[in-house]
């Protein structure tokens, strides 16, 4: 039976809940963590391993959040973690639904924070674009989220909860006792959203080990993608402490443009970049590495850029799938998308040397979700128009 996602309307707007108390978090620790927390708190050390064990499944595999629920603990010790603790995660303020069915979430975390998280439903699949920042370090030209200035790295708690809340609102926790399901409606998660996830290293690979538990969550590190603007240096760590897939944001066959592009490339270039991705499916005895790659009319799309980036993946011998996205615009860019010929032109070219590059179909981009608009249209109601051209550094 195909699974389908709860029907419901198509704006929902969740009323503020108070702030949160002084409890610890029990969200987002480590296995390690938790424990010392536990002990640290009243927990006899002979028995927190166990207590750890026990809790951890409720919340990550049954997703309760009610001490006085676990009841495979005594009431007492029950009452004991409601006084100390708590299990929290970000806070729904809004839910838009697309006419195909993506789902774009704005979510409040501490200090009144404000990210986006979107879920894209296909058949057989469903996938859930995560933030790792709120707002973004780089400053890509063609990404309308790299306008938004970086306020802070996001927490594990925060990160693992993105995923939590989207299991809430799929209504995809299993009930325990119940006969196992192996049906997914939250299939996989791509570290696309806000944010360039390797400048928070430890924060998202905290959040992926819990992910990937197999007494928790339990999503195979096949089910993972981490996508980088090509920090050279993390991709290595990247491969030994996480070893999710990997896709990188290339977008252009030639350092200069992919200096404005990219900016960071000014840091790590081309040659060095795929140095490293190169040795990353070794590393990781993973598949092949993403290549995306917005098409943008005039910029980085003519046939000489999909020869170069033949050449590339052939130079280098990196297994590679291409992902070629059409340019998703916004107020104030620049830009303009690649006409449907000339990106499949470049798609031919790919594909006869023996890549696949799937043409990426814009989903939920009525209600700005797509590729590279997460938070805009957020900014967009506050903000004036002067204020988005300044952002995108254009005169006003």
């Amino acid at each position: 039976m195909k699974p389908s996602a709860p029907i419901t309307q198509d704006v929902l707007t969740f009323p503020r809940k108070d702030e949160p108390s002084d409890k610890i978090n029990l969200v987002g620790l480590t296995r390690d963590a938790f424990r010392q927390t536990l002990i640290d708190n009243g927990t006899p050390e002979k028995q927190a391993k166990m207590r750890m064990g026990q809790i951890w499944q409720w919340i990550y595999q049954w997703g309760v959040r009610d001490f006085e629920a676990m009841t495979n603990l005594s009431k007492s010790y029950r009452a004991e973690l409601a006084e100390k603790f708590e299990i929290r995660i970000p806070e729904v303020v809004s839910k838009l639904v697309s006419t195909d069915g993506t789902r774009k979430y704005l979510v409040r975390i501490a200090g009144g924070h404000e990210v986006e998280v979107v879920y894209i439903p296909e058949d057989g699949r469903g996938t859930l674009c995560v933030s790792s920042q709120v707002g973004c370090t780089l400053t890509c030209s063609f990404c309308h989220t790299g306008t938004q200035k970086l306020v802070r790295n996001l927490t594990a708690a925060e990160i693992v909860g993105q995923v939590m809340m989207a299991r809430d609102d799929l209504g995809e926790w299993p009930e325990k006792g119940a006969p196992k399901d192996e049906t997914r409606l939250l299939s996989n998660i791509v570290l696309m959203g806000m944010g360039e996830p390797l400048y928070n290293f430890e924060n998202v690979r905290d959040a992926m080990k819990i992910v990937m538990d197999g007494e928790g969550i339990q999503l195979g590190r096949r089910r993972i993608t981490l996508s980088t603007s090509g920090i050279v240096p993390e991709i290595k760590r990247t491969a030994e402490e996480i070893g999710c897939l990997l896709a990188v944001s290339f977008h252009a066959t030639e350092n200069d443009t992919r200096d404005i592009l990219v900016p960071i490339n000014k840091k790590w270039k081309i040659e060095p970049l795929l140095e490293a991705l190169a040795a990353y499916p070794r590393a990781t005895n993973s598949e092949r590495i993403t290549f995306e790659y917005v098409m943008i009319d005039g910029v980085n799309d003519t046939d000489d850029d999909a020869r170069r980036l033949v050449k590339y993946l052939k130079d280098y011998e990196i297994p590679a799938k291409i992902n070629l996205i059409p340019f998703n615009e916004w107020p104030g860019s620049n830009y303009r998308r690649s006409s449907n010929n000339r990106i499949r032109a470049f798609a031919t070219i790919l594909m006869e040397a023996g890549y696949a590059s799937p043409i990426r179909k814009t989903r939920g981009e009525d209600i700005m979700a797509a590729c590279g608009q997460l938070k805009s249209a957020t900014e967009r109601a506050r903000k004036s128009r002067k204020e988005i051209l300044k952002d995108a550094g254009q005169a006003v």
